[in-house]
């Protein structure tokens, strides 16, 4: 084990890989650099990398070790140095008390699955953690907020419920605007105290000396520790716990722990069901009507609370129940008002003694329970206390991160932040819960009010993760789009359209929810927005729909759900193609690609684009994967599906017709984004970065310009290039060789492509690095992938978008960097009839670790620079590096590589 030992001073690093030797190396810090460049310039000038960071400071704080002063900020260096050198650090007192090796160990184990906050942080920056350090179940979703917080611009304590949709109005230049949002439930989670009939205590600089927030993944439990010193000299301690359960979704459970360290009096206790509560979670958002919540019924039944209320637009019911368990010395008392439910206990509190009260919280809605309301919320009994709960959920995690964990060696912070994604994605959706819920995904997934809640085509980068761990769950999640069918249908019939055409956004009802004006927050004036034309939903929803087929073989949906989707979508894109004799080819128009910033041609801004790349190229993948299911699938099958879509042989002859017809642009070698792409100007993106710093928006930042991005050759996130994401390279190829443009030289063209369109991306979404990282493995750009895989990795811990963490985690982005690491640093490839297996493990990690779920096998891989260790629980062929081999059901083979 190779240490480095550190020591802080107000200007300089001290450092030495020899604690007898430290002193005689120093690294100068640099004032005009913020904390963590100075600890990048640090690590850039050693000479040797170090397995282990030993910091020789004495520790001056009680609730973390290693945090410092810089420049009058508190920081947490143990923290920030593993963010940078991606090693476990520990502080020099550890290997006194226990030895270099157990003290490495049990760094190692803490920081891999607690995501921690030191301090008190103001803004975006708090809404951002709080978005980090949601716990949740896949029904209900709490932000991490202190307890004693209420909404305002520091703190948002929400509270939010899978599916639980409202509209609002609001007058906007003269003409009425709605907007859909996933709403802000009743607040339960508010306790807090006060001291001899004084004020409540608030979240506030001046009175907390210590704040440590800590989310622990393994169990799903969010701590929180205060330690107060308020102006009239009393100190406390305050522990706050709360988790959400896994198997009981409709509970959470609420810990207080109340310490008064220097002083006895008297102490109340404060808890309300505030129902006044209003969505104000996104800034941009807070002059539009916002209150969706109207109160029917306040009661209170000892020592339990009941608020019923309503959406005041969908008409969904909702109901909270909350139960408090408090020392016997407490003395009860209930204070309601017209939508809050107050309650509060009184009691005499000695020096030095721990007080703990704790708080059961029920939800239920009208969505997922059909018996009456108020009867089942007054019926409903909770586990016996907090205790017990969280016993419970522990095991329910347990068998979590059995099948989910991803487990890399040689990297602190990845391995932190992979398993942060996996947690991510389970309070997002789980199958305890979503077996009962009619809803799939959000892009921001019930951490925040971001994109309004709704369901984008972000799900196609979900699905890819949930489909190996909980093929189940993906049935139900896609169940939410089948509901939906008669909306697709009736949105393309209201665009003249036959078949299904899916919303862009969807919410309760699956009608369009995107918005035709958009806030651009550097002009703060509405532009039209034309997100809507962004037709390649559709075909994520095709795609999600064929490839959880393909990996479970669940003929019963296919039967039922899936194939019917399949038609009515592809009976949409028959419509939409229209043949041009010129060309002899089919046109698809009127459309928006992934890009996002182009909204149509320059001077012509509502008539969208046409023949799309990776629309055409998805729609042709769509027909021809259709045809063979027509051909393949049990004959009374197909017939029954024909039928039930009126899918004639007409529109079977035109499957055929319109894949290998459909419309590309090429300039060389290089594929046009769109028709006519490549008349549009070139753009010096150098020359706004100088300006703007962060371009990611470029779209914002040309219309401040009187300017638009339709003008040039210039894109938020990959487009043209995303087929290669979704599909097999050889099936790409095949696709283009089917529509006439035969590829002669792969390895040319999708080099070519790659550099060509990356120079042009400003990378507006998260979700545009790791795209991009996938590709640019395929091209062996290993330097250049592993930057943009990282730069996704840590966006959200790092809020890199300038603040949009606050709204909301970005769930697509958390569900692709897991596949990344699977199935291309592990090289596991699911997309086939079998397993295709071509690890090439980053030259930064030791080694991968993980389980996936494929046709109904459970397998196990184990992968290192040269070795790949793989087991699974049933006979079955894989493909190894080209050759197939035959694996033994729960025999562990080594291959070498």
């Amino acid at each position: 084990m190779k240490p480095l030992y550190l020591k802080l001073t107000d200007d300089q690093i001290i450092y030495s890989n020899n604690v007898n030797t430290l002193g005689k190396a120093f690294y100068e810090l640099n004032p005009k650099l913020n904390f963590q460049e100075n600890l990048q310039t640090f690590k850039n000038q050693l000479d040797a990398s170090c397995d282990v960071i030993i910091i020789t400071n004495p520790n001056k704080y009680i609730l973390k070790k290693n945090i410092f002063l810089f420049n009058k900020v508190i920081i947490d260096f143990g923290t920030e140095l593993e963010n940078i050198f991606h090693t476990p650090v520990i502080n020099f007192d550890d290997i006194m008390s226990s030895g270099l090796k157990a003290a490495f160990k049990k760094e190692l184990n803490y920081t891999t699955w607690h995501l921690d906050y030191y301090g008190l942080d103001h803004s975006k920056r708090q809404y951002g953690q709080e978005s980090m350090q949601t716990v949740g179940n896949g029904f209900l979703g709490l932000r991490g907020s202190y307890f004693e917080s209420k909404a305002n611009d520091d703190n948002y304590p929400a509270t939010y419920a899978a599916g639980v949709f409202n509209q609002l109005s609001t007058p906007i230049n003269g003409r009425n605007v709605i907007n859909e949002d996933l709403v802000n439930l009743p607040n339960a989670q508010y306790l807090t105290f006060s001291i001899d009939d004084g004020p409540k205590f608030k979240i506030n600089d001046k009175d907390i000396q210590e704040s440590l927030r800590s989310l622990n993944m393994k169990d799903g439990c969010l701590t929180i520790t205060l330690l107060i010193k308020l102006a009239d000299g009393k100190e406390l301690k305050i522990v706050e716990k709360r988790i959400v359960d896994l198997n009981n979704y409709h509970d959470y459970y609420l810990q207080y722990s109340i310490k008064p360290l220097n002083f006895s009096a008297k102490m109340t206790f404060y808890t309300e069901i505030d129902g006044s509560v209003v969505n104000s979670n996104v800034e941009r958002y807070r002059n539009l009507a916002n209150k969706h919540l109207e109160i029917d019924k306040i009661q209170n039944n000892t020592d339990d609370a009941i608020l019923l209320a309503h959406t005041n637009q969908s008409k969904i019911n909702i109901a909270v129940k909350s139960h408090l368990n408090y020392p016997d010395s407490g003395i009860y008392s209930t204070d309601n008002t017209s939508e809050i439910a107050n309650q509060k206990v009184e009691f005499n509190a000695s020096e030095g003694t721990t007080y703990t009260f704790e708080k059961n919280v029920a939800i239920f809605t009208s969505l997922e329970t059909k018996n009456d309301l108020e009867l089942t919320i007054n019926d409903h009994t909770f586990l016996a206390n907090f205790q017990e709960a969280f016993a419970f959920n522990s095991q329910a995690w347990k068998k979590v991160w059995q099948q989910e964990d991803v487990v890399v060696a040689g990297d602190v912070t990845a391995q932190k932040l992979l398993r942060l994604n996996s947690y991510s994605m389970t309070t997002a959706a789980q199958i305890n819960a979503n077996k009962d819920l009619d809803i799939s995904v959000g892009s921001r997934g019930l951490t925040g009010e971001g994109y309004r809640g709704h369901i984008f085509w972000d799900e196609l980068f979900d699905m890819n993760f949930y489909v190996l761990h909980d093929p189940e769950l993906v049935k139900s999640l896609l169940m939410y789009r089948y509901n939906r069918l008669r909306a697709a249908m009736d949105y393309a019939a209201d665009d003249d359209y036959q078949g299904a055409m899916y919303p862009w956004q969807s919410g309760l009802y699956g009608d369009e929810q995107s918005q035709e004006l958009h806030l651009n927050p550097i002009t703060n004036k509405w532009d039209p927005d034309n997100s809507r034309k962004q037709r390649h939903v559709s075909l994520a929803v095709a795609y999600n729909v064929w490839n959880y087929y393909n990996s479970s073989q669940d003929e019963k949906f296919m039967a039922k759900y899936g194939l019917e989707m399949l038609l009515e979508i592809a009976k949409f894109w028959i419509d939409k193609s229209q043949y041009d004799e010129t060309s002899g080819k089919y046109t698809i128009a009127d459309v928006m690609g992934p890009d996002e910033f182009h909204e149509g041609y320059p001077g012509k801004d509502d008539d969208g684009l046409k023949n799309n790349a990776y629309t055409n190229i998805m729609v042709s993948w769509l027909f021809k994967e259709l045809h063979q299911l027509l051909e393949n699938e049990l004959s009374d099958t197909v017939s029954e599906n024909l039928h039930r879509t009126n899918f004639t042989n007409e529109d079977i002859k035109k499957l055929n017709e319109i894949r290998q017809s459909l419309k590309l642009d090429f300039k060389a070698d290089i594929l046009g984004q769109f028709e006519g792409y490549f008349d549009l100007k070139e753009i010096d993106l150098e020359k706004y970065r100088q300006q703007y710093g962060n371009i990611s928006r470029m779209d914002r930042i040309l219309k401040a310009h009187n300017d638009t991005p339709d003008n040039y050759q210039v894109a938020k996130q990959a487009d043209t290039l995303m087929a290669l994401f979704n599909l097999r390279e050889t099936d790409f190829l095949q696709i283009m060789n089917d529509l006439n443009y035969p590829i002669g030289n792969p390895n040319k063209f999708i080099t070519d492509n790659i550099k060509y369109y990356l120079a042009r991306t400003s990378h507006g979404s998260t979700l545009s690095r790791i795209v991009y990282s996938m590709l640019l493995l395929k091209i062996h750009d290993d330097s250049a992938a592993w930057k943009l895989f990282y730069e996704a990795l840590t966006s959200d811990y790092y809020d890199i978008q300038g603040g949009t963490t606050a709204e909301g985690i970005h769930l697509g982005v958390m569900g692709a960097t897991l596949n990344v690491v699977t199935s291309y640093f592990g090289g596991v490839d699911y997309r086939g009839d079998m397993l295709e297996i071509s690890p090439q493990l980053p030259k930064q990690w030791n080694e991968i670790d993980f389980k996936m779920i494929f046709k109904k096998i459970n397998f196990a891989f184990q992968i290192t620079h040269e070795t790949i260790m793989i087991n699974a629980d049933q006979d079955t062929e894989i493909m190894f590096l080209g050759k197939k081999l035959p694996l033994t059901a729960n025999q562990t083979i080594e291959l070498t590589f």
